[in-house]
């Protein structure tokens, strides 16, 4: 059985190894070698693809969560503070969740209609920072700029429109019954 020469096209050479599996007309992808892949050495400060060293990236374990913990709870307050959205939005939470708590619904439908309102507010989170990082490129009208935040927008209305689904789909049946009854 003769080995078929490579195509006019093709400028790989055929497997040509001793004990090879592979009949002489499979080709081996690029990233298929006999050879050990080359181990790497992590990124040394020598390196042009290594990130400067951060200061702010110090701190392991527990006082890593504490810093952490802290951020999370600035951003709150800025969120609470700057963005007008966020305070109406904690606002039906703050009358939503204990009503979630409570209704006579299985636990199921209980995940279901605190998990919505939680993700209004995560969204929102989102898109407040995405706002404020671009804010903070510049202020200057962009067409870019306009769409990263358009579209931000559009992922907390999706957010909201699935938290009214839910509260309606769940709540409407017990709430009709309740007024038909």
């Amino acid at each position: 059985m003769r080995a078929k020469a490579p195509s006019a096209g093709s400028s790989r050479k055929p497997a040509a190894s001793a004990g090879a599996t592979r009949p002489a007309h499979v080709r081996l992808a690029p990233s298929e070698t006999h050879e050990p892949p080359e181990p790497h050495e992590p990124l040394g400060p020598d390196d042009p693809l290594a990130l400067p060293h951060n200061p702010y990236k110090g701190n392991r374990g527990l006082m890593r969560a504490w810093y952490a913990l802290k951020n999370s709870y600035n951003g709150f307050r800025v969120a609470i503070r700057e963005e007008s959205a966020f305070r109406q939005e904690l606002t039906l939470a703050a009358i939503m969740l204990p009503i979630a708590a409570f209704v006579p619904v299985e636990p199921a439908s209980r995940a279901l209609l605190i998990g919505t309102v939680l993700l209004v507010l995560i969204v929102e989170l989102l898109n407040s920072s995405v706002e404020t990082a671009i804010d903070r490129i510049s202020l200057e009208r962009h067409e870019l700029s306009k769409r990263a935040k358009d579209l931000g927008s559009a992922a907390v209305t999706v957010a909201l429109c699935a938290c009214v689904a839910t509260w309606g789909l769940i709540l409407g049946p017990l709430v009709w019954h309740k007024l038909a009854g």
